[in-house]
């Protein structure tokens, strides 16, 4: 999945907006949710075609609010659990279907079995260390003062997947329905509750509200929406199902309430169903255009299908009607799959500017430090990183970005610590093959197996995900590739491609080809790859390697001294290999 989409992202789940302006000729002015004519077309395609300018209004002046990404780049979200426990209750499928949705995961077996017999809410999960970064340091002693530093230990790797693998949901008990008892007209728990930073005890508190108040279908989105961000946040693939639920149980109550028609938008892209979540996309948006959510998850599930030029008409048309945090970072994202990083990186600054709530700055910081590594610029990208984690100190995308950006310059000893606190709770095929890589470079007696052991559970992760409903197909193809099984990556780039055709996807299928010896089918897909101008060294090595071997020595040089140039620590071992075969087209000239 393309890295800015879906799993990246902090959501808030809930924000409301059902009770957003009728859909006529007007929108909202920004950061009021007042309606105001409708601007007339207003913008050139220049460098200058920045979300935010002429008349409708700045991003500062937009009211931010997080939205869903799915991060969405080729490993995204977090340590996963066991499908949920299935109610043991026998009072019919409403009953079911309303327990499986209030169920709570809790970090072990154990805890799991006390909570049955105690009733004990969700609890909540731990803190993720960041070390002693002294970027983050100096953020913090400016910005945020007074907060301390948490710590956990790391546990061995396949000990913590263990726990992961078993952490499921509780059951909190029956909800009873309440015969009689009106339909709500709007959630009685009000979603910015979710907005708090306290994600378990916010689902926690819905559940309560929910078995009082069962018919509540403002409630049920909410909980819903939660649900899929508790996936996100924990990697916890488990959750998807009672997100689900959830979502159902509030559609059966009220069918045409476009919360929960955009919840489902979100958990369809969250689940790397991006058909279905612009299905859902377009079935709120009729009920109503000013949905934010809504907005957003159609421009993630243009951006995904590949069908560029429709994402950056979407991305105009959110700009106009809800210009803010979530709109301006998509737009970012659509400009630098085009190459033009510029106005990218300007509209993720105008972003951060306007950003006010902890988790909108961790996710437009983390974005613009990814930015910057993808440049090669690795001193900038750690000091945007730091920011994102002075104001969340556990959140993964900055995490991993650090510790990336670490490796990249030079600072392999912090990178390898910073991984394995990740991977310890949560492991994610992005941060498991990184750091199976660095275990690779650095060569020690034992890194060999610890690198295997990394890989391994890539596809623990991947069988976990696919057993809830999540397409793992691009996961699987880009860790295979190199670190797997070669006919299973190829299997499963090639079923990705049939599924939609973007710049990720062609450079997972050529790639997957390639180390499957079939060269000349690989080079029209890496050309692809590389067609819209998007900035991706690893994109350039891969078409440099394959160019080698399908006999055009100079483009192949062009290409490998193109990506080193961009970004030469784009992955330990494939900079390395991609100076390697440089040196060896250049003995040959």
């Amino acid at each position: 999945m393309s890295p800015r989409t879906n799993d990246g992202e902090r959501e808030q789940p809930g924000q409301p907006d059902a009770g957003r302006p009728a859909p006529q000729a007007r929108r909202p002015e920004p950061g009021t949710g007042r309606p105001a004519p409708e601007p007339e077309a207003r913008r050139a395609t220049s460098g200058d075609d920045v979300p935010g300018t002429g008349t409708t209004g700045s991003a500062s002046e937009a009211a931010p609010e997080a939205e869903t990404r799915d991060s969405g780049r080729p490993g995204n979200p977090t340590p996963v659990a066991e499908p949920e426990t299935e109610a043991l209750d026998s009072d019919g499928p409403t009953r079911v279907a309303e327990t499986e949705a209030l169920d709570s995961d809790e970090p072990t077996r154990v805890a799991k079995t006390e909570a049955r017999e105690s009733g004990d809410p969700t609890r909540p999960a731990e803190a993720v260390p960041h070390g002693g970064d002294e970027r983050v340091a100096a953020v913090r002693r400016v910005g945020a003062a007074g907060r301390r530093w948490r710590a956990v230990h790391l546990g061995a790797c396949a000990a913590m997947l263990a726990v992961a693998l078993t952490a499921g949901a509780v059951a909190l008990g029956a909800v009873h329905e309440q015969r009689g008892v009106p339909v709500s007209a709007a959630a009685a728990v009000s979603p910015g509750l979710l907005a708090g930073g306290d994600l378990d005890a916010s689902i926690t508190a819905l559940q309560a509200h929910l078995r009082a108040q069962p018919r509540d279908f403002g409630g049920w989105a909410t909980l819903g929406l939660a649900y899929v961000e508790q996936a996100r946040t924990k990697g916890d693939p488990s959750r998807y199902p009672q997100a689900e639920q959830a979502l159902k149980r509030s559609l059966a109550l009220r069918a045409d309430n476009d919360q929960a028609l955009a919840g489902r938008a979100a958990l369809a892209a969250a689940r790397h169903d991006f058909a279905g979540a612009l299905s859902f996309a377009d079935r709120t948006l009729k009920q109503n255009p000013y949905n934010e959510r809504a907005l957003s998850s159609r421009i993630d599930a243009l951006v995904e299908l590949g069908r560029y030029d429709d994402a950056d008409a979407a991305v105009r048309t959110a700009d106009r009607r809800r210009p803010g945090v979530p709109v301006f970072t998509r737009y970012a994202y659509v400009h630098e799959l085009r190459g033009d990083v510029t106005t990218a990186r300007r509209v993720l600054e105008r972003a951060l500017a306007a950003s006010s709530s902890p988790g909108d700055i961790a996710y437009v910081a983390a974005q613009l430090g990814q930015l910057a590594w993808n440049q090669g610029d690795y001193a900038t990208a750690l000091t945007h990183y730091a920011r994102a984690l002075a104001a969340d100190e556990n959140y993964l995308p900055a995490l991993e970005g650090r510790a990336r950006a670490q490796a990249a310059s030079g600072q392999q000893a912090e990178a390898v610590k910073g991984l394995e606190l990740i991977v310890a709770r949560y492991p994610l095929p992005g941060p498991l093959v990184e750091l199976g890589e660095l275990y690779e470079a650095r060569g020690g007696a034992q890194d060999a197996a610890k690198a295997a052991d990394q890989y391994a559970l890539v596809d623990a992760w991947t069988a976990i995900a696919r057993a809830n409903g999540v397409n793992a197909d691009l996961d699987t193809a880009l860790a295979a590739a190199d670190h797997g099984d070669r006919a299973t990556a190829l299997r499963a780039a090639r079923d990705d491609w049939s599924r939609r055709h973007t710049v990720h996807t062609a450079d997972a299928l050529a790639w997957a080809l390639h180390v499957n010896g079939k060269d000349a089918e690989a080079l029209p897909y890496a050309r692809q790859a590389t067609a819209t101008g998007y900035r991706n060294a690893s994109f350039l090595y891969h078409l440099g390697v394959i160019e080698k071997a399908t006999g055009h020595p100079q483009d192949a040089r062009t290409h490998l001294s193109a990506a080193l140039k961009l970004n030469p620590g784009f992955s330990v071992l494939g900079a390395r290999e991609a100076r390697t075969a440089l040196k060896s087209l250049e003995a040959t000239k």
